[in-house]
């Protein structure tokens, strides 16, 4: 008996609840949360809600456990991780096409402030 409790085919129904649909499903949330510039933290209570869904769908089609805290967990933490990508990288694409004279971006998850900002004559 492992950390994550499955039946047989216990990866590939891992990979394609949790990871692809319940992942799928959280990063468009989290893009959905960081578009209408809401705070970061809004992104846990979703992910929570979201991996409801995921344990649901295993104990409903592949006859899991349903209250397996272990399973839970591990599920929230996939959840949770693909909701944040999801913001994250939202809220990038937000800052640099939003604000393109004052900020840069350096990679997919991260931005900076440009080093010159663009001057304005005066008059």
């Amino acid at each position: 008996m492992g950390i994550y409790e499955t039946g047989s085919n216990g990866l590939w129904i891992f990979f394609l609840v949790t990871v692809l649909m319940g992942g799928s499903a959280a990063r468009a949330t989290g893009g959905a949360i960081a578009s209408t510039w809401r705070p970061p933290w809004q992104i846990f209570g979703a992910a929570l809600l979201i991996t409801f869904a995921v344990r649901f769908f295993h104990y409903a089609l592949f006859q899991e456990p349903l209250l397996s805290l272990g399973n839970f967990i591990i599920d929230y933490i996939v959840v949770a991780t693909a909701c944040a990508w999801g913001y994250r990288i939202t809220r990038v694409r937000q800052m640099v096409e939003q604000y393109p004279w004052a900020y840069e971006r350096v990679g997919v998850l991260w931005w900076r402030r440009r080093q010159e900002l663009p001057s304005y004559p005066r008059g």
